[in-house]
C-alpha cells in the first residue's frame, strides 16, 4: 500500500483516548506510515468530539491541530465537495456527511480511505478503497502490502 491515504475523524479521536490502546497505536502508525490527506470537515467533527466527548480545552484541541496541520495534507471542503458528495451518497448509498468524506479523498486523488465507520473493501468510483485498518492492522504495518 502506498499513495495519499485520506484519514477518517476517528483515527485522530482513537489517538486522544485512553479507551483502546491498540487503535491508538494503529491510529498513530497509520499517521507515520502513509501520505495521510484531511479536510476541513475532519478538522471539525474533531474539534466537536473533542470538546463533547473527550473533554478537552480549547488549547490543547489546537495544539492536535496543530500536529494534524503539520503531517497531513488539507482538503477544504468547497460547493464542488458538496455537489460530488451528493452525487455520491445517491450513487453508492453513503450517508451524506460519509459521502462529504469521500468526495474529498477522490478531489485529492486518495487512492485509500482509512475509517471504520464504512464499509471496507469498498472501491468507489474504481480508484478509491474504503479501508477499516482495525479489521486489517497488517495493511497499517507492512504498508507494502
Amino acid at each position: 500500500m502506498n499513495g495519499n491515504t485520506f484519514l477518517d475523524t476517528n483515527l485522530f479521536i482513537y489517538m486522544q483516548s485512553a479507551s483502546d490502546p491498540i487503535k491508538k497505536e494503529l491510529s498513530y502508525d497509520a499517521l507515520e506510515n502513509f501520505n495521510c490527506v484531511v479536510s476541513t470537515q475532519i478538522l471539525n467533527e474533531f474539534c466537536n468530539v473533542a470538546l463533547k466527548k473527550l473533554n478537552m480545552k480549547p488549547e490543547q484541541i489546537i495544539q492536535v491541530l496543530l500536529a494534524i496541520d503539520n503531517t497531513c495534507d488539507l482538503v477544504v471542503v468547497t460547493f464542488e465537495t458538496v455537489k460530488k458528495a451528493l452525487g455520491l451518497r445517491e450513487r453508492y448509498g453513503f450517508h451524506y456527511y460519509d459521502a462529504l468524506v469521500v468526495a474529498s479523498a477522490l478531489e485529492y486523488g486518495c487512492i485509500y480511505l482509512f475509517s471504520e465507520d464504512m464499509s471496507d473493501g469498498q472501491v468507489v468510483d474504481g480508484c478509491l478503497e474504503i479501508v477499516n485498518i482495525f479489521a486489517r492492522p497488517e495493511l497499517v504495518w507492512n504498508p507494502t502490502l
